[in-house]
């Protein structure tokens, strides 16, 4: 076995029984292991505006670093290693799969381009340890947060699925404000055989039993989708849930499936907003919009189940789906962040190569500041995107 492969099977090994306050100590020891001076693991925050060092028993310069100002924050940004002009610093993105974690700065007298192939490698096991370690370690948990949670935002987001997701015929990303005081949104999205589940839901309220509302949707969904149910009966059982047990909460709910293969949408939209469907640039208006079926929790749905409709794809093209708490949002003047604006925001980020989690960042970001950082209601905001790889995929205008 080669000194390379044997320093990733010893981090491996050594992982087992691994607390979260070791990971990052462990880590560093396996880079020394490949010929590095010093390495440090950063996690981004909750709302992916810095970068947070985990703690090391060495001493070392661990300062919190700003996502949009920082070399490290590069790096998060564009998913790619940076180094610093003396060229002895790298910072390598620690992702999982499609999603940004953070970032591993790694240091060395000479960091060539083989060194760099082992430091990414290293950086990709990093993130598969923090992401089995954060099930169980407050302290790894604790280190994304910039202050303390609500009852009800930690009820959703012990709930919620990875932020992106992807495949090489599909991508999903997410965000969710205000990110500690999250009361009725919430999202999921899910990969199977045949393509891309998606929903976002919006719970009436904004307290606790809003939480439990949405968090028993998403229950219905995951439970009644793993079971070979479809949308429609995902609705159905949503809205059984909440009229035997959630009697005074009604949701809005977009509920949607991707087939991956030949890029046809079939969705079913509860009193939601409907989304919007970007191609080459420009969002084609009215794609999305049908009359929508009844809001959930009245139990109507049961009896009279509803519609689901559906759209073919272009390659390339992009679904951002949202709650109204996004084009509601108003400013001090107020003014609304409205459907044009969401819609901009999004496309210029698209536009100048940024990746659809970055998309997604910047727009919140904006958004914060259009309410001068204090949301007053919640915003789910969802993008997802097909694009086949294979000859021949279909093309053809729904």
């Amino acid at each position: 076995m080669a000194a390379f492969e044997g320093v990733l099977a010893d981090l491996l090994a050594r992982s087992h029984l691994l607390s979260g306050r070791e990971l990052a100590s462990v880590v560093h020891d396996a880079g020394r292991s490949l010929g590095l001076t010093g390495s440090a693991m950063y996690v981004a925050d909750l709302q992916q505006i810095r970068l947070i060092a985990l703690p090391l028993p060495v001493a070392a310069d661990q300062q919190t670093l700003d996502i949009d100002s920082s070399l490290a924050g590069l790096a998060y940004r564009t998913q790619a290693v940076q180094r610093s002009r003396d060229g002895a610093t790298a910072w390598v993105p620690m992702i999982d799969g499609a999603e940004r974690l953070g970032v591993l700065k790694v240091t060395a007298p000479s960091l060539d381009a083989a060194l760099l192939r082992h430091c990414e490698a290293l950086a990709g096991m990093a993130a598969l340890l923090l992401v089995s370690k954060s099930s169980h370690s407050d302290l790894l948990v604790e280190s994304e947060r910039w202050r303390a949670m609500t009852v009800q935002a930690e009820l959703l987001w012990a709930f919620l699925p990875p932020r992106t997701i992807g495949t090489a015929e599909a991508t999903s990303s997410a965000v969710l404000e205000p990110a500690y005081d999250i009361g009725g949104d919430t999202f999921d999205h899910s990969l199977d055989d045949n393509g891309l589940h998606l929903i976002v839901i919006d719970s009436m309220g904004h307290d606790l039993a809003s939480g439990g509302a949405s968090a028993a949707g998403l229950a219905a969904c995951r439970a009644t989708r793993r079971s070979g149910g479809s949308l429609t009966d995902i609705v159905t059982s949503i809205d059984r849930i909440l009229a035997t047990w959630f009697t005074d909460r009604l949701m809005t709910a977009f509920v949607a499936h991707l087939d991956t293969a030949g890029g046809v949408l079939t969705w079913i939209n509860c009193g939601h907003p409907a989304p919007l469907l970007i191609r080459a640039g420009r969002v084609v208006r009215n794609a999305l919009e049908r009359e929508p079926d009844l809001p959930l929790g009245w139990g109507f749905l049961v009896e009279a189940p509803p519609t689901e409709q559906r759209q073919r794809l272009q390659p390339g093209d992009r679904i951002l789906m949202y709650s109204d708490g996004v084009t509601e949002a108003r400013s001090r003047d107020g003014d609304l962040f409205g459907e044009q604006r969401l819609a901009d925001t999004v496309i210029r980020a698209t536009a100048a190569g940024d990746p659809a989690p970055e998309a997604l960042r910047r727009l919140v970001q904006r958004l914060r500041h259009h309410q001068d950082h204090k949301l007053r209601d919640d915003a789910t905001i969802l993008l997802a995107e097909w694009h086949p790889t294979a000859p021949g995929a279909s093309a053809h205008r729904g």
